[in-house]
């Protein structure tokens, strides 16, 4: 059947594809992508503390995920925001902790909770990022177009044919077989992405989906790898692959694009965990010989938490009490570790040098 841009795609094909998905070319840049990615899981090993390095690598994610669907915070904005819980916010940047709390909610159910990739988990994640109670699609006119508004997709219609579509995506990530898990990843989120079952928020749903899914195979252990900056750089080549799949059945070069993205985005990933914990070894050395009445482990991991500190944080880590915190950044600011910014009435102490490796 000739595939139509105007029509519902109710004729989505169910998983696996019916061809080959492994060929030579395929499974050489898979063996090259799942060498990146056991070194990039070696990497974080490293970390005295893995929590110092995914909170503030996941709010980055979160940033450039939705910055794909044209939802733009800036650095500044969204570490203010992050730093305060409730507080006033650009409706942009809450958008971006949503997607944030998105991510940590399906970290916490698949780790903890012991909760299987389902549809169900693929709702919550909807339902966290946009603020809805609204689940699978059960109302037509979903419709995609490409940047002069012409229609170049048409998702499936229909409650029950959606429905039917993600729980053959289930059994499909769960089957029993030998297709190589990275491969299997480029298939899941090409098939998510094309059923689209939410009215807005796949994209980020699917991204998130992608790292769970590294999760529970055991290819990672915390969430660290996220494809989204190398789609947003690539993103023509991301939007002509997932169509030419769509139209033409091109599984082979949707599968060469989304290995190199992990394989390069896992490389760089690496590079940028060990620069991280370079650069804290280094302040810990620092602070041991200029300050060594305030040196703690404590103290210095939560430097990296993330790169915007206040007073508060130092009180509620049980680290100190204001008077005492309040004297320990300015000390740490002044062999320039930190730097102070003021921000209405509250001051911030900004960890720079971290905040830029974050975000080159």
């Amino acid at each position: 059947m000739v595939f139509n841009p105007q029509q519902p795609y109710n004729d989505l094909p169910l998983l696996p594809p019916k061809i080959d998905l492994e060929s030579k070319a395929v499974l050489k840049r898979a063996i090259a992508a799942n060498r990146a990615l056991a070194e990039l899981k070696g990497a974080g090993e490293l970390l005295p503390n893995q929590a110092v390095l995914i909170q503030s690598i996941g709010l980055q994610e979160a940033k450039i995920s939705s910055e794909i669907e044209n939802i733009v915070t800036t650095n500044d904005e969204l570490y203010r925001a992050f730093a305060n819980p409730g507080g006033k916010a650009e409706p942009h940047t809450k958008e971006v902790l949503r997607y944030n709390d998105a991510l940590w909610h399906g970290f916490d159910s698949i780790t903890n909770q012991n909760r299987p990739l389902t549809t169900n988990l693929f709702e919550e994640l909807f339902q966290l990022i946009k603020q809805s109670r609204a689940g699978v699609r059960k109302t037509p006119g979903t419709k995609l177009a490409n940047s002069k508004g012409t229609i170049i997709y048409t998702p499936p219609e229909g409650e029950a044919v959606l429905r039917d579509k993600l729980a053959n995506l289930e059994r499909f990530i769960y089957a029993e077989d030998d297709i190589d898990p990275l491969i299997k990843l480029a298939v899941i989120h090409y098939q998510f992405e094309a059923i689209h079952p939410f009215t807005d928020g796949n994209g980020r749903t699917g991204r998130i989906l992608n790292i769970l899914y590294l999760i529970e195979v055991g290819l990672l252990d915390i969430p660290v790898l996220y494809l989204s900056r190398y789609i947003i750089e690539n993103k023509n080549n991301y939007y002509s692959g997932l169509r030419k799949v769509t139209e033409k059945g091109n599984w082979e070069g949707w599968l060469l694009y989304m290995l190199k993205a992990v394989e390069h985005t896992a490389r760089t990933t690496r590079e940028r965990i060990l620069a991280i914990r370079n650069l804290m070894q280094a302040d810990i050395e620092k602070v041991r010989t200029k300050l060594p009445k305030i040196y703690s482990k404590d103290l210095l991991e939560l430097l990296y938490r993330q790169p915007y500190c206040k007073i508060r944080f130092l009180e509620e880590a049980g680290i100190a009490r204001r008077q005492t915190a309040s004297h320990y950044l300015k000390e740490l600011t002044s062999i320039g570790i930190l730097e102070p910014f003021k921000y209405g009435r509250e001051v911030y102490y900004i960890n720079d040098k971290f905040l830029k490796l974050l975000v080159e």
